[in-house]
């Protein structure tokens, strides 16, 4: 199927909405899925906040491909405890949504030179999940996720926030889940942020207020700066995916903008009309 012809489909499918906002949310620890946090009550307020959607597609940075953007087409997606060494009630956590295979096909049309194919495997892993059960804890709204290529530059995520910008105009809430700083092997348990971190994460807000995604997107203007926030983009991915889904129409509010651990941003975002 043709690009115009899924968006077509999509006409057909969805009636014009109100523009939906777009959402990244910095995810951190699974264990803000359990744990009463700022981050956890600052989810639950804002999934109070947000217009109910038709459906929810979820970037996160848990699922990484190479040459392929896969879009996951299931009917249940199975929840994912994609983690190790945690307490049993987390691996007890559920999130049984819905699918929405018909729209999720649809969204592999959108993305089809993105090298976009149908997965009937994934589901939602805990870049998803661990958020979603405070935004929408009845589980009562259709969600599924689409995969980051890790094969491609960064401003090829970019290209499929813009690509995946029209859903926005049918209800559907684009969500991105990730951090804006994520380095692992730098982590400091005395709560200390690092600096690097600092800095990143400063440079990042800037950037984005000014809407200066080239610049985000560009790791020669980033420097060592962002090898040094990202070992891997990986959660840095779905960050460019919402701003890319973002046009001069939107105004921007952030919350959550700490550093946890001295080395993962918390820092979440939204666009909004």
């Amino acid at each position: 199927m043709s690009t115009a012809s899924a968006l077509k489909k999509l006409a057909e499918r969805f009636p014009a909405s109100d523009r939906m906002p777009l959402v990244f949310l910095g995810h951190g620890s699974p264990m803000n899925a359990i744990e009463d946090s700022a981050y956890s009550r600052a989810w639950t307020k804002l999934g109070q906040s947000l217009p109910r959607p038709n459906a929810i597609l979820v970037v996160s940075a848990h699922w990484m491909t190479r040459g392929t953007t896969l879009v996951d087409v299931s009917a249940m997606p199975k929840t994912i405890h994609d983690f190790y060494g945690f307490p049993n009630a987390l691996y007890a956590q559920q999130y049984p949504a819905k699918g929405d295979p018909k729209l999720a096909r649809e969204v592999v049309s959108l993305l089809a030179s993105h090298h976009a194919e149908e997965d009937h495997s994934w589901g939602l892993d805990h870049g998803a999940w661990t958020v979603l059960k405070f935004l929408y804890p009845e589980a009562d709204v259709p969600v599924f996720q689409v995969s980051v290529d890790m094969g491609r530059g960064l401003d090829h995520q970019l290209e499929v926030g813009q690509a995946l910008s029209v859903l926005r105009d049918r209800g559907v809430l684009i969500l991105g889940s990730g951090n804006v700083v994520h380095n692992l092997s730098a982590l400091s348990f005395n709560g200390k942020p690092q600096d690097f971190a600092i800095e990143f994460d400063a440079l990042f807000a800037d950037r984005l207020e000014d809407r200066d995604f080239a610049t985000l997107a560009n790791p020669k203007k980033l420097g060592n700066l962002l090898r040094i926030a990202h070992p891997s983009p990986d959660h840095y991915l779905p960050a460019l995916t919402i701003a890319g889904a973002a046009d001069a129409r939107d105004d921007l509010t952030f919350m959550t903008d700490a550093i946890d651990l001295g080395s993962v941003s918390m820092r979440s975002f939204v666009f909004h009309a």
